[in-house]
């Protein structure tokens, strides 16, 4: 299924994958590919896309979709060299590569993307057993894109962290698979202080790990008076 908010027609394709396009036709994808999420023949139409940390790093998926004049956006901490799959180096992918640090800002056309820090709190609840962050500081970003004017928010891998209540966010991507990043409670409280116009929940289900309820959480973030939208397929 593919949402409509404002301009833009945004589909989830699992994990963190998401593709957004404009009404003139520029798409981008954020964190493309693994677990399956992108099989198959697939066009190659992306003229931006931005990837937030080792975990969402796939080359394959990247050149799945991205298109001969995108732009890839990845974040500086990307290390192919400690990835323990077989991925291509960020800085050998066949594309216009920008490595963009954890608080910078790059325009893409007329698109304008900012990163922003993404982590697990260390004294928060998505710590291993050792009481480390799955997450940890400067092990990822998350990014605010904005497509067509419509300002659109990918958190990334970590907590629902209180400073990106204070962006100004149409559509907020919200992360919701727990254990290892912010849980639908988590988010949903994010939802409600940062007041956007649309809430659609993302980076859940793909596997065990990411069990979550999109219906409750939906449900709940309906309660605070926020707009939610799911946008799932028949597995």
């Amino acid at each position: 299924m593919t949402i409509r908010h404002d301009d833009l027609a945004v589909t989830w394709f699992g994990y963190a994958t998401v593709r957004i396009e404009s009404p003139d036709g520029f798409v981008a994808y954020l964190d493309p590919g693994r677990y399956g999420v992108l099989d198959g023949r697939w066009p190659k139409d992306g003229d931006l896309v931005c990837v937030t940390h080792d975990h969402h790093y796939d080359s394959k998926g990247i050149e799945r979709v991205a298109g001969s004049d995108a732009t890839v956006v990845v974040y500086d901490g990307v290390d192919a060299g400690r990835i323990d799959r077989e991925v291509t180096p960020v800085d050998e992918l066949p594309h216009d590569v920008v490595r963009i640090g954890e608080d910078d800002h790059l325009t893409v056309g007329e698109t304008d993307v900012w990163s922003v820090p993404a982590y697990n709190d260390p004294d928060g609840p998505h710590v291993d057993a050792d009481g480390e962050p799955h997450h940890p500081k400067g092990f990822g970003v998350g990014y605010l894109v904005s497509v067509a004017g419509t300002p659109v928010f990918w958190q990334g891998d970590g907590d629902a962290l209180d400073a990106y209540a204070e962006m100004a966010v149409s559509l907020y991507l919200a992360n919701i698979g727990g254990s290892v990043v912010s849980d639908a409670a988590e988010a949903a409280d994010l939802a409600e202080r940062m007041d956007p116009d649309l809430v659609l929940p993302v980076h859940y289900d793909t596997f065990d790990l990411l069990a979550a309820d999109s219906g409750e959480f939906a449900k709940d973030v309906a309660k605070r008076g926020v707009p939610v939208v799911l946008d799932e397929r028949e597995s």
